[in-house]
């Protein structure tokens, strides 16, 4: 059973080479690179030749390219600040051998500012990261993208180890980019005008629902920080909103 493991990169000499030395049990790696700037790409190559570069910043069409390059029977995506404990290295083997299911599903754990984060809504966190090839059609989805799969889908127990959020700058320059582009795909979609009333009542139910009805409190300071920062995130969706809106409208007058 051959495996391909698959790893999308952008500006992460940082959390690279940690994430690529850890696939070495793969038959390959495949790397899509979205215009680094800094080291990312000189430290893969010291681990697989197999690098393209996209210029899109849609994580679908990026994965879907990394698909149409893998050669494996198996895919296995990889995110650069993910880390996969060797029991789960033995568990997606014995899967895979067993061949029962087109698509696996792995839990996460979130890792916030170097905790652990299982309250919130952070824990399990399954997320699609293992796939039979033939039975992938294609990702979907410009942010929040999801695999649309033949088959049955299988849940696996040991858990991938995300290091996501390091650091409060790297929280916030990830909001500042995500942001704009869900503001965009909510304008697309023709959401209703972003008002005060909207931005305070959403970005403060978005709070309650991570620190005190998914029971963030229980993660300490961290909880409380994961779900302020939450609600900012929120709060700076829809204020990209509301100026996006703004700009649509005001040509509409002219």
């Amino acid at each position: 059973m051959t495996i391909s493991a698959l790893v999308l990169t952008k500006n992460e000499e940082e959390m690279v080479e940690g994430c690529l030395r850890q696939l070495k049990f793969a038959d390959e790696i495949v790397i899509v690179d979205q215009n680094s700037k800094d080291h990312t790409l000189k430290i893969a190559r010291k681990y697989t030749d197999r690098i393209f570069k996209s210029g899109a910043n849609d994580f679908a069409q990026n994965r879907n390219i990394l698909k149409d390059q893998a050669k494996g029977k198996w895919l296995l995506y990889v995110d650069a600040d993910e880390r996969l404990p060797q029991g789960l290295v033995k568990e997606i083997k014995i899967a895979i051998s067993k061949n029962e299911f087109g698509a696996f599903y792995i839990p996460r754990k979130n890792y916030v500012l170097g905790k652990w984060v299982r309250h919130g809504g952070w824990w399990p966190d399954y997320a699609p990261r293992l796939f039979e090839k033939s039975k992938l059609e294609k990702w979907e989805g410009v942010v929040h993208e999801s695999p649309q799969v033949f088959g049955k889908i299988g849940y696996l127990k040991t858990p991938i180890e995300h290091l996501s959020a390091r650091s409060m700058s790297q929280m916030f320059s990830k909001s500042i980019n995500w942001a704009k582009i869900e503001a965009d795909l909510f304008l697309k979609h023709g959401h209703r005008q972003v008002s005060i009333a909207s931005i305070l009542k959403l970005s403060a139910f978005e709070f309650v629902r991570r620190y005190i009805l998914k029971l963030g409190f229980l993660d300490g300071v961290v909880g409380l920080i994961e779900g302020i920062y939450q609600s900012l995130h929120q709060a700076m969706v829809l204020t990209y909103l509301w100026e996006a809106q703004n700009k649509k409208n005001r040509r509409k007058t002219l």
